[in-house]
């Protein structure tokens, strides 16, 4: 089976093409224009051995709102066309990722129904010159896009870089988790409803 996808997005304020492939090894190539979003990428393709293409050109010299967020929309709209029809996957996956202090849990469902609950009670307003503010624009729109209902807590953590990349790093190996296939449910939608 080829779980992969190759989409571009083009708008007013960005340009952006990602390609994937979600049985991959963690290979990634990223450029958004963003350093500290590129950083917290290379975690999801690292974390969710998810091959992992970005190019993003997006209107900077505003800030770097646009850029993030329609590279989650992005991102989202690659993940739900490699995912397919979801016969056979776990659906579910969960994860926990320490950093030092920081410890962050990430819960996904790909439902098929878009929802976000994000609790990160940030101990600053910026890391280096990356808003977080900008981490739930990211989320909201991979969540809109990909159709999965995702729930991010950071437990604890008190330097904002570790809170921030235990999310990413949960959020890649929750990924890696649901979308895995299950030999064991070849063939089904995981749901009683027989479709997500």
């Amino acid at each position: 089976m080829n779980r992969t996808a190759d989409i571009t997005r083009n708008t007013s304020e960005t340009q952006i093409r990602v390609a994937l492939n979600l049985d991959g090894t963690g290979q990634q190539k990223l450029n958004t224009g963003v350093p500290f979003l590129d950083h917290m990428l290379d975690q999801i393709a690292r974390h969710g051995l998810i091959d992992l293409e970005v190019e993003a050109n997006g209107d900077l010299h505003i800030d770097a709102h646009h850029t993030v967020e329609d590279t989650g929309i992005t991102l989202g709209m690659a993940v739900a066309k490699a995912i397919g029809d979801k016969k056979g996957i776990r659906r579910y996956g969960h994860a926990y990722v320490p950093l030092d202090e920081a410890l962050s849990r990430v819960v996904i469902d790909f439902s098929g129904r878009p929802g976000i609950e994000m609790h990160v009670p940030w101990t600053r307003a910026m890391i280096g010159t990356f808003d977080v503010d900008l981490t739930l624009e990211f989320f909201r729109g991979f969540v809109n896009h990909a159709g999965v209902t995702l729930h991010i807590d950071n437990l604890r953590g008190t330097n904002a870089h570790h809170q921030c990349e235990t999310v990413f790093k949960a959020f890649g190996r929750a990924l890696r988790m649901a979308s895995e296939l299950d030999a064991r449910a070849a063939g089904t939608i995981p749901s009683t409803k027989g479709a997500l």
